[in-house]
């Protein structure tokens, strides 16, 4: 599905050029992806934010902020968003911190927004989904095991979701609390 999509590709060849330490297109970009496509609409809409996610404990924020405006400026037709995952373990309660971006990602709130893709060496396309693709094309929305685990983390995933409001968009999701 992705490999197929031009716009899609294009935005991977942006993330691999940019030269991000373990970098990937990563949650809700690609998990709106999958749902825009399996209810038949257009995989990148308008509102489409690219979750860019990388692990590099030397990059300065204030690098991190200049080359997120910089895409902001060259490519604004999409909200880009790039997260250091070094700090990003302060946004779930009672988590150490992450050991690289696959760490970061196995442990996001849902096991449907634990997706991430980027290029290989190669240019080929390379996916992680640690949770695999099922819940993910069957619209169903659960917690991963690590925010399971804790009372906090719950109640920021169930604060998520009530801010998120996907079910909005897509009718078919299955929300399990």
């Amino acid at each position: 599905m992705f490999e197929e999509d031009a716009d899609l590709m294009a935005l991977f060849e942006i993330v691999a050029g940019l030269g991000l330490s373990d970098c990937w297109i990563a949650a809700g970009t690609l998990r709106n992806y999958i749902w825009n496509v399996l209810s038949a609409r257009s995989g990148l809409d308008d509102a489409s934010d690219i979750d860019v996610v990388f692990y590099d404990p030397e990059l300065p924020d204030e690098e991190r902020k200049a080359l997120e405006s910089a895409l902001n400026q060259t490519y604004p037709n999409y909200q880009w968003e790039l997260k250091n995952q070094v700090n990003m373990h302060y946004h779930s309660p009672h988590t150490k911190p992450y050991q690289s971006s696959r760490d970061a990602i196995s442990k996001y709130p849902e096991t449907c927004t634990a997706i991430a893709g980027r290029l290989d060496e190669r240019g080929s396309l390379e996916l992680f989904l640690p949770y695999g693709v099922e819940d993910i094309v069957s619209f169903t929305v659960k917690p991963t095991p690590h925010f399971a685990t804790d009372a906090e983390r719950m109640a920021v995933y169930r604060s998520r979701l009530a801010k998120k409001s996907w079910a909005s968009k897509w009718q078919r999701l299955k929300i399990i609390l």
